[in-house]
């Protein structure tokens, strides 16, 4: 099976780049329990706190999948909704190769 990445850019509302930031640990922490979650890191975005990148890295589009429908992503959505500045975006795509793959 092929590993799946995800890189989603996440614009938070003015001013609230480090609040969101911290609202994220709780995914980070959530997905170390996940076995097929490869990477999942979060950045922030050079010279603009309010910007903030996650770069995941699955195993497989069914342990992406299972990810998106753990029980602890749906608590996610509350915890980080009113800190956005707007919509996420996501990039889905397939790795072809490179170092660390």
């Amino acid at each position: 099976m092929s590993k799946v990445v995800v890189i989603v850019k996440m614009p938070a509302a003015p001013g609230k780049g480090k609040e969101l930031a911290a609202a994220m640990d709780f995914a980070l922490e959530n997905v170390k329990a996940e076995s097929g979650t490869r990477y999942y890191i979060l950045h922030s975005e050079a010279g603009n706190d309010d910007v903030l990148w996650m770069y995941e890295m699955y195993d497989s589009q069914a342990d992406m999948d299972a990810h998106m429908s753990s029980e602890w992503f749906k608590q996610l959505g509350p915890k980080v909704g009113g800190l956005f500045g707007g919509a996420p975006e996501f990039h889905v795509m397939t790795p072809l190769g490179g170092k660390g793959l």
